[in-house]
């Protein structure tokens, strides 16, 4: 059963755009949201200490990239990162740094919350993950793990709050219920694909078997450039998904398949062969 959280948000500074602290009841972490223009003038003393940070960078393509890393010494750690863009040792640029410190973390247990989150990252494949490598061999005892993974469900929460979903994954595995139950499927031609309604909009999930042409006059200029951005990368190979996609809606997803413009909702079905639509309609009532 899932129980409901409560969020504090201070806006240090009284708008949005600068420092914001979260803290979830009845956690001793915290997390800071500050972009990278003031952290060199910022006098918190809850920024020197350790923990870990996210770092979220854009593309020059607009996607999204992160670097994930940990210090003792957070404050001086992130100066030294912006020193060393400036001398040209450091290649990307970040924008916006997310901080996470507790209470009694120290070098062991930043190390093995770097490691698991830079593991959830990848796997989630929301963002391009920029860390190299991780100290993956960090022993503890199996109190300690149980209070990081603790820690890690928080983070979670609280980075997502802010409007990250780089530990989020497309679809999540409710134990409630089968991702078959819920499932949609399309098939035309010889195009078909799986896929289903989630909060964020559809996910088609890998496996899909695109249609190799592309009618430019059917798809509208954004939908044909999408199809175009994804069958550029690593996300398809020779026409099949490779991983999970999210599209902003089932007819989204439904023209990147066919590869001209159909209705999502008449066009997914469900196992029994009920369209999208119908089961949209009889919800509504």
């Amino acid at each position: 059963m899932a129980y409901g959280k409560s969020i504090e948000l201070f806006l240090a500074n009284g708008t949005a755009d600068s420092l914001i602290t979260a803290e979830l009841s009845n956690w001793n972490g915290k997390a800071i949201k500050i972009p990278r223009i003031e952290i060199s003038d910022c006098k918190r003393d809850d920024i020197k200490g350790a923990g870990v940070y996210f770092l979220f960078c854009k593309e020059e393509d607009d996607s999204d990239s992160v670097y994930i890393g940990e210090s003792e010494t957070i404050q001086e750690r992130l100066n030294q990162r912006l020193r060393d863009y400036n001398a040209d040792k450091e290649k990307f640029y970040w924008t916006t740094a997310v901080i996470f410190l507790g209470r009694d973390l120290n070098k062991a247990l930043i190390r093995y919350l770097e490691d698991r989150f830079v593991q959830i990252a990848r796997e989630s494949k929301r963002y391009k993950v920029l860390t190299k490598n991780t100290y993956g061999k960090t022993v503890m005892k199996e109190s300690q793990t149980a209070a990081m993974e603790e820690f890690i469900d928080n983070v979670r929460i609280l980075i997502n709050a802010l409007g990250y979903k780089v530990l989020e994954p497309t679809v999540h595995n409710d134990p409630n219920s089968t991702v078959d139950d819920e499932a949609l499927f399309l098939n035309l031609g010889n195009a078909s694909g799986k896929g289903m309604v989630t909060t964020e909009g559809f996910v088609l999930f890998a496996g899909a078997v695109l249609n190799e042409k592309t009618s430019e006059k059917s798809l509208s200029k954004g939908a044909a450039t999408l199809r175009k951005k994804h069958l550029a990368s690593n996300k398809v190979k020779d026409f099949v998904t490779t991983e999970n996609i999210l599209f902003s809606s089932s007819s989204a997803a439904a023209d990147f398949v066919t590869g001209y413009s159909v209705s999502g909702p008449a066009t997914w079905k469900n196992a029994a062969g009920v369209t999208l639509k119908e089961l949209e309609a009889k919800a509504a009532k």
